[in-house]
C-alpha cells in the first residue's frame, strides 16, 4: 500500500483580497499544480526561476534564507508578500504574519534559535494583477 502524500503546508487558497500558498511547495510543484492560476505560474517562471541556486527549492527554503536583495526579492516586495510564520516561545508554538521586508532582517541563525517555521506566503490580489 502507497502512503498518501504528505500535505501539510501544500496548500493553495484565495479569497477577495490575497492568495495564500503554503510555504512545503515546491517551484516545481507550484507550476504542475492545476489550481494554481496561470499569472502566478508566469511570475515564478519569468522572475523567480532565473534567480535560484538550488534546482527546485521549497518556498520555505528559498524564503527563509532569501536576503533583502535581488529580483526575486523585489518581485515579492511588488507583490506585498507576508509570511506566515511560527515561532517557539515559552515551549509553545505561536503564529504571527510579517512583512517579508521584516522577515528577511531576521539572521537564519536567529530564525533557527528562535524555531521559526514558515507556513505560507501570502500575496495581494490587486498586487498580483499589476505584473
Amino acid at each position: 500500500m502507497t502512503q498518501p502524500e504528505n500535505r501539510d503546508y501544500k496548500h493553495f487558497m484565495q479569497d477577495l483580497s490575497n492568495v495564500y500558498i503554503g510555504a512545503r511547495f515546491t517551484y516545481g510543484k507550484l507550476i504542475d499544480e492545476e489550481e494554481i492560476p496561470f499569472k502566478i505560474k508566469k511570475m515564478i517562471n519569468q522572475y523567480i526561476k532565473p534567480e535560484l541556486e538550488d534546482d527546485d527549492p521549497s518556498l520555505e527554503s528559498h524564503l527563509y534564507y532569501m536576503k533583502g536583495s535581488g529580483f526575486a526579492y523585489q518581485t515579492f516586495l511588488q507583490l506585498k508578500a507576508r509570511v506566515r510564520i511560527s515561532i517557539l516561545k515559552n515551549g509553545k508554538y505561536t503564529t504571527t504574519t510579517m512583512k517579508l521586508q521584516d522577515f528577511v532582517k531576521i539572521d537564519p541563525a536567529d530564525k533557527e534559535k528562535q524555531g521559526v517555521m514558515i507556513q505560507e506566503i501570502i500575496f495581494s490580489k490587486l498586487a498580483l494583477m499589476t505584473l
